[in-house]
């Protein structure tokens, strides 16, 4: 069965065309540790707003380069806001990050699957019931915060929030854009 794609809602920007704030917005993202803004990420469709783009990609290069949780964990919260939003390009990226920075691929593919993945480390398994819990209740249970403050700290509990929140928003942004995967890459996760 042919399952057709539906088109992408908004037109690549072409520079030519771009104002002084989007501009400005683009050479601040080159300036910093990205070195150049992604044509088919969600900073290009944040763009349309130079100033929203400007500030959340600021919050965007703490978590992703400055967070004080390891890359790997990181990397795992992105992908179960990934698969909690069902955002394609967002696993898509992030889903090798996860691999190289030392998530196990057996824990990615039963995460994909919307699974408890199996052998996760117990900093991943904190990660993943503090991640499943806010994005399913809006909060997280007593036991769940204690076991995340006694593993991460109270700035590391501040770091994962933001993750969650700001990733979201990013998957938030690509769904609604329908942004395609690059290449017609087929999507990763399966419809749960």
């Amino acid at each position: 069965m042919n399952v057709q794609t539906p088109a992408p809602r908004f037109k690549p920007l072409v520079e030519s065309a771009l104002s002084e704030a989007q501009l400005k917005a683009v050479r601040e993202v080159a300036s910093g540790p990205r070195g150049q803004l992604n044509p088919d990420g969600p900073s290009a469709l944040l763009l349309r707003s130079p100033d929203l783009m400007s500030r959340t990609q600021k919050v965007g290069e703490y978590l992703r380069f400055n967070s004080s949780l390891p890359r790997r964990l990181n990397e795992f919260a992105i992908l179960i806001t990934a698969r909690q939003w069902n955002a394609q390009l967002e696993w898509f990226v992030h889903q090798p990050l996860a691999v190289k920075a030392g998530v196990a691929p057996t824990v990615t593919a039963d995460l994909a699957q919307g699974r408890h993945p199996a052998g996760m480390a117990e900093d991943e398994e904190i990660v993943y019931q503090f991640c499943k819990e806010v994005h399913e209740t809006k909060t997280v249970s007593d036991s769940v915060f204690k076991a995340a403050v006694d593993k991460f700290g109270e700035r590391g509990v501040i770091d994962l929030i933001g993750l969650t929140g700001y990733y979201t928003m990013l998957a938030m942004v690509l769904n609604v854009a329908r942004q395609p995967l690059p290449d017609g890459a087929p999507p990763p996760l399966p419809t749960l």
